[in-house]
């Protein structure tokens, strides 16, 4: 039976700690950054499901994977993190001409 495999992400002061689960084995890494825990994740993937010839991997922070994703390509992108949804700006006000 097909199982996906989880890859979950906590920040940890400077660095980023990754859990790697799959078949009710598991496998953790510290890495200095974001991106860097994502690329040893996909090693501990590697290492419990080396045969496997389709992967699925789910990418969480804390357990979110719409917030992996926004902070990934934050830091992939090197621009500002998303705002919030409770953090509506306004456009400041027309002045009359």
């Amino acid at each position: 039976m097909f199982e996906p495999i989880e890859a979950n992400y906590t920040p940890d002061g400077d660095d980023w700690k990754v859990e790697v689960t799959c078949r009710g084995k598991t496998l953790k890494a510290t890495a200095p950054g974001l991106i860097a825990a994502r690329d040893r994740a996909d090693q501990l993937v590697e290492k419990l499901a080396p045969n496997e010839e389709i992967r699925t991997v789910v990418h969480t922070l804390e357990g979110d994977a719409v917030n992996f994703t926004a902070t990934y390509l934050t830091a992939r992108l090197g621009t500002e993190p998303p705002r919030q949804a409770d953090e509506v700006t306004t456009p400041p006000a027309a002045t009359g001409s």
